[in-house]
């Protein structure tokens, strides 16, 4: 059996030093060889560089019996900086992730960011270089664009390439732009990244995206945030009022169906409640590494109540396939 985890993060020290260059909502000072990020006033944090070591985060995986980590760059993205820094930003992270996944190539596989908000003839070149030439894996999808949703119309020429390539978009959340409401108490990390990418995926249904790419394949993290837990409402919105209907034909949940959920939660009860409401076939491990421990997730999905077989495709199968990793 193959243990894939779908949701583990790097941040290339190089990468680090170009976001001291950004004048924008993202700052960025070095402090004593760490580096202290700043979103506008809302939220900050201190990046250890050290923990994001692919050295570490190896025997991290020996440790804990993962054969194969999903590469990607933590927040903030490309897609967050100065225009003039943003495609700069982007191929040195491809680079970086691509450079890892070569000299490590049995047990990393890499995502692509990129400059999502330049021109869509800017942000397709460097896709296809990531894609087609690194071969890198998937893209991660943040939350939001430097604030603009991800159901954009400038977005729809990444939507249609992925889809007819067969290439995952992985969202991932980041500090919202509406943060100013939840600033206070770190309301923000704890309740704000999971809305907000929440909203992201929500936007990807209403808006239509997914009707008019059926077969575009999504990655939802961390249990899916509260859709899972708000479908219901939604749908009864969606359904009996008929609300939010403009550009859809089937009911939410069942674009939603065809999303993938990784099941990063610090709590095995949301892994239990999203084994019940959704397809075996799109549910992915994974475990936020560095920022939780590996062997605190593993062990919640070893303990859950499934069969040999489901537990398989949960800690590996199902990402093989989606990622396209052969062996194992």
């Amino acid at each position: 059996m193959i243990t894939i985890d779908c949701q583990s993060h790097v941040f290339p020290p190089p990468y680090a030093e170009l976001l001291t260059r950004n004048r924008g909502w993202i700052r960025v000072e070095k402090t004593l060889g760490n580096y202290r990020i700043q979103y506008g006033d809302l939220q900050s944090f201190l990046l250890n560089l050290e923990s994001y070591d692919p050295q570490k985060k190896i025997r991290d995986m020996d440790s804990t019996g993962i054969d194969i980590s999903i590469l990607s760059i933590n927040i903030p993205g490309p897609e967050a900086l100065d225009q003039d820094i943003a495609l700069e930003a982007a191929k040195l992270c491809n680079d970086t992730v691509w450079d890892i996944c070569f000299h490590h190539r049995e047990r990393f596989q890499g995502l692509a960011v990129l400059p999502l908000q330049l021109s869509p003839a800017e942000y397709l070149s460097e896709y296809r270089r990531a894609i087609h030439s690194l071969h890198l894996r998937g893209v991660v999808l943040y939350s939001h664009i430097a604030g603009k949703p991800i159901d954009h119309p400038d977005l729809e020429p990444l939507y249609t390439q992925a889809e007819q390539d067969g290439i995952p978009l992985v969202i991932h959340p980041t500090v919202p732009a509406w943060g100013e409401v939840i600033k206070d108490y770190s309301m923000i990390p704890m309740l704000g990244l999971m809305v907000d990418h929440s909203i992201a995926m929500l936007r990807l249904i209403l808006g239509g995206v997914l009707e008019r790419h059926p077969n575009l394949l999504i990655v939802h993290p961390h249990c899916g945030g509260v859709i899972p837990y708000l479908m219901p409402r939604i749908e009864e919105q969606t359904e009996v009022k008929k609300r939010g209907r403009d550009h859809i034909r089937k009911p939410p949940g069942e674009y939603y169906r065809k999303v993938y959920l990784d099941l990063v939660s610090p709590s095995p009860l949301p892994m239990e409640y999203v084994l019940r409401f959704h397809p075996e076939n799109r549910l992915l491990f994974g475990s936020d590494h560095p920022w939780v421990s590996i062997q605190l997730f593993k062990e919640m999905v070893e303990r859950l109540p499934v069969r040999g077989e489901l537990k398989s495709r949960i800690l590996g199968e199902n990402a093989k396939a989606l990622f396209r990793i052969d062996g194992g």
